[in-house]
């Protein structure tokens, strides 16, 4: 007798498991980072209808895929026809590639969590040199956040050729992160439903102690004042509107397979329109809300520095030229520099190379995502908070539950397809099943703990899964509307919820998303092509810099293993399919 397929406890587990896994370090790293970087409070036009004409219809159509079939992403694929079982193979393997690296960022959290408890912080100031006679040369060409992160964190390799060994505590804490994710995930739906309440509401307990902070620190009104000031030519940048598109698509994780996997586990007459609206609504605003806590910090980093900066400059020109403590001040210093250069111009001419120029815009306009926001730019801003210590605690604890909840999200869309498939769960059970996909995860993670491991997840990040799930979800909508056809998964959903499908996802589904899909696929393959020969950004210890350097042939050869192997899955499946049947029939398949 066949098993019967888990449940969600209530709809509420599913709703937090779903935005446990889309409202993830994007929100908080790359949203604040776009807003920056076109337009402000403009780049919101792009993004909210970006979300309506492409995020909310593809996240619905997926809910609705995975609660109709009742199977994950393999299954799913391949009851609506036999020769799409490698869409769902492809979102698969993008899962798995993702999860090898996106587990080294809840290590780096832990390692940043357990720091966070000394005093002074390790990375808020430099150590001393060998000879205990000044600091280190390294950390003072950069910064002491930024040498914590490049030589204590990661003790980075010069380039991508020089591997280097395995960190250990980099390498332990990668074996914790992934150990969480096991306890997690150990019992299915049973565990992870209890878990995600925890990963889904606490970041948003942090993410508001941290704005009632961030909003009493001095300088943050400039931050805010930056983010909502629109800047309307942003506007007409194709670059605003293809960004926002990919931020909705990456940020609601399309394509994956984890949605279908979570939706799998639902009653069939559940709402599941009503749960992709909340869910993709709840995944906006969290990037709103944390932009706005997130220009805060920067508008207090921004200030400190600037204020820091004229403070060396009115030092430097009371003792060049002799003025009165007190006299130099912020207000009046434009007004004395013009008058000590007119009135000695010499002796200005001297100290004008010593003398840095400051700007409060140019602090603001820095623009940093990614790693280098949460362990470079956060920090800096965290060290000169008080009870820096605190305040630490709790970011690093942010990303840990944020991290952990896309994690969980990552594993079921490889767990759900293995754990259905009869073979595989007749031999051995579901927490067998886990724990040897957390322990080849934790394996092949070990290569992002190596001196050059930075370099291969940035490689991993850019190329995984970009053209992969562009052109897995174009397939899926291709696949409902024109294989399954739009009037059977209509009347599917009517018979299983009760509900008549209207036009807009009608609309949305059988034209302007596939649209806008091919639209982001060809400026992103474009847009590979043109810039010809790839680089990466590597450590430059003796500058205390990045240097741009060209990737080697052989990691140029990987990342193309990257990109094909997932795309690959769907046509060579289709033939194998084809051949199978033809084989079965006695026929042969015809010679082209």
């Amino acid at each position: 007798m066949e098993k019967a397929r888990p449940l969600w406890a209530n709809p509420l587990q599913f709703v937090f498991a779903c935005i446990s896994y889309a409202v993830g370090l994007g929100n908080v790293w790359r949203f604040p980072y776009l807003c920056q970087m076109y337009g402000g409070g403009s780049f919101l036009v792009p993004y909210i209808i970006m979300l309506i004409v492409e995020g909310m219809p593809l996240l619905y159509l997926e809910l609705a895929v995975g609660q109709r079939m009742r199977q994950g992403s393999i299954g799913a694929w391949r009851t609506i026809s036999p020769y799409l079982g490698g869409v769902g193979l492809a979102s698969m393997v993008v899962s798995f590639f993702l999860s090898t690296y996106y587990n080294i960022i809840n290590a780096w959290a832990f390692w940043y969590l357990f720091h966070s408890f000394q005093d002074p912080l390790p990375w808020s100031v430099c150590p001393l040199n060998d000879n205990h006679t000044g600091y280190d040369q390294e950390c003072e060409k950069a910064s002491s956040t930024q040498y914590f992160w490049y030589r204590k964190t990661l003790n980075i390799s010069p380039s991508i050729q020089d591997s280097g060994r395995v960190q250990w505590e980099p390498a332990l804490c990668l074996i914790l992160a992934w150990l969480v994710v096991y306890l997690c995930i150990l019992r299915g739906t049973e565990s992870t439903g209890k878990v995600v309440y925890f990963t889904a509401l606490l970041p948003y307990c942090v993410l508001i102690i941290y704005l009632v902070r961030g909003l009493t620190l001095h300088g943050a009104t400039n931050g805010l004042a930056y983010m909502f000031t629109p800047k309307l030519e942003q506007l007409a940048n194709p670059k605003a509107w293809i960004n926002a598109a990919t931020q909705i698509f990456f940020s609601l994780g399309l394509g994956f397979g984890s949605l279908i996997a979570f939706a799998s586990y639902n009653e069939p007459s559940n709402n599941c329109q009503k749960h992709a609206i909340i869910v993709s609504l709840i995944n906006s605003s969290t990037s709103v809300f944390a932009s706005i806590v997130t220009f805060s910090i920067y508008g207090f980093k921004a200030t400190f520095n600037y204020e820091s900066c004229l403070n060396k400059v009115i030092l430097l020109l009371t003792n060049s030229f002799d003025l009165e403590d007190g006299f130099l001040t912020a207000s009046n210093l434009e007004q004395v520099k013009s008058y000590l250069e007119s009135t000695f111009p010499g002796k200005y001419s001297e100290v004008l190379p010593q003398m840095k120029n400051c700007s409060l815009q140019s602090e603001l306009a820095t623009a940093v995502q990614g790693t280098g926001l949460s362990f470079i730019v956060y920090t800096e801003a965290i060290k000169n908070m008080e009870v820096s210590q605190l305040w630490s605690a709790l970011y690093f604890f942010m990303l840990l539950m944020l991290g952990i909840g896309s994690m969980l999200g990552n594993t079921a869309a490889i767990l759900t397809p293995l754990t259905d498939n009869k073979v595989i769960s007749s031999h051995l059970p579901k927490e067998a099943i886990s724990g040897l996909v957390c322990f080849v995860n934790c394996v092949i993670g070990l290569v992002f703990t190596m001196e050059a491991g930075n370099y291969w997840f940035d490689i991993f990040n850019e190329y995984a899964a970009t053209l992969s799930l562009l052109l897995i979800v174009l397939v899926e909508t291709i696949a409902v509307c024109y294989v399954y056809g739009l009037r059977r998964f209509e009347s599917d959903l009517k018979a299983m919820t009760g509900r008549a499908l209207n036009w807009y996802w009608k609309a949305m589904w059988a034209g302007v998303s596939p649209l806008l899909i091919i639209s982001l696929f060809v400026f992103y393959l474009s847009d590979y092509i043109l810039t010809g020969t790839l680089q990466y950004q590597a450590w430059d210890a003796s500058q205390g810099q990045l240097v741009t350097k060209d990737y080697p042939p052989y990691a140029l050869a990987v990342i193309g293993l990257l990109v094909a192997s997932s795309i690959m899955c769907i046509p060579l499946v289709a033939l194998g399919t084809f051949i199978m049947r033809c084989l079965k029939r006695g026929d042969t398949p015809p010679v082209a």
